[in-house]
């Protein structure tokens, strides 16, 4: 694990999740959905091609990168997480992320933390590939956003486990987890809590109101009125399309980026890389692809 400094000076934690280092190898940042952390995505880089390395960020407040408590939540912030990874990553390998700079994979708000990094410094990406992003279009009423329900179930959910087996056990019973290949709820668990003193069992790193209010400030206005200015190749997917969940505004995503391509797997919903991590692979290594076609 490396220790980065966010623009604020907040100090985040980067795992590298394998592969191989190489002069033009891809290099691929993870960029992860609300309440999980970098190396929830850990099944998805070990089905990528071995050339590709891969390195999973911890958003403020997720996984490894603690905050101090009370801090207001600003999902500009997270984009800031992003911009600091990829500059990190682009710094000490010396711009090694392939011709053209990194691949970011962002899932949901790592998908919108990265969108927003590649406005600030988009030659540090050569491509992003979005799974569901959290961006509302701006014609949409207030009452018409995703994910409503989500903060009360944030807050509801049960944090300390006698250890990390039972904690597999009880999500493994229960949705959305139940659906998740093995390898990505042994991943969720095992590097989303920690030893907890107080009751000898393990809590969540991710604090339940620290991601309640993430979900409450998500599709914010100025997500959206950035999106023409993103001028690099990105990749927008969308599971089955659900009225008023991300799936549903993914294609209108796409469409106002400059260089966007939308792509449906209607097999997936929205958890589709803890689902589907293989399926999630083919589609980052077929959009490298399409970059350089032979």
């Amino acid at each position: 694990m490396s220790s980065i400094q966010s623009a604020d000076g907040q100090r985040l934690a980067l795992h590298e999740l394998g592969g191989t280092a190489g002069d033009g190898h891809p290099v691929v940042l993870f960029a992860h959905a609300t309440g999980f952390h970098g190396r929830a995505y850990l099944p998805v880089a070990a089905a990528l091609p071995p050339r590709f390395r891969s390195f999973g960020i911890d958003l403020r407040g997720h996984g490894d990168s603690v905050i101090e408590p009370g801090w207001y939540v600003d999902w500009a912030r997270y984009g800031d997480d992003a911009l600091a990874a990829a500059a990190h990553l682009a710094d000490v390998r010396g711009g090694s992320g392939g011709s053209g700079g990194l691949v970011g994979f962002g899932h949901s708000l790592g998908g919108t933390a990265l969108l927003l990094a590649a406005h600030d410094a988009p030659q540090l990406f050569r491509l992003l590939v979005l799974f569901e992003p959290i961006v509302i279009p701006a014609n949409r009423p207030p009452g018409e956003r995703p994910q409503s329900a989500l903060p009360a179930g944030s807050r509801r959910r049960r944090p300390i486990f006698p250890s990390l087996d039972a904690a597999i056990e009880n999500f493994a019973a229960k949705p959305p987890m139940q659906s998740f290949a093995a390898d990505a709820l042994d991943a969720y668990v095992r590097y989303g809590f920690r030893a907890d003193s107080a009751t000898g069992g393990v809590v969540l790193k991710c604090d339940r109101e620290h991601e309640a209010r993430t979900f409450e400030q998500g599709g914010q206005r100025e997500h959206w009125e950035v999106l023409p200015a993103i001028d690099i190749p990105v990749v927008v997917v969308a599971g089955v399309v659900e009225e008023l969940q991300p799936s549903w505004f993914a294609t209108t995503i796409a469409a106002r980026l400059p260089d966007g391509r939308y792509v449906e797997l209607p097999e997936l919903d929205h958890f589709g890389p803890m689902t589907h991590p293989r399926r999630v692979a083919e589609l980052i290594a077929e959009s490298v692809a399409a970059l350089d076609p032979a």
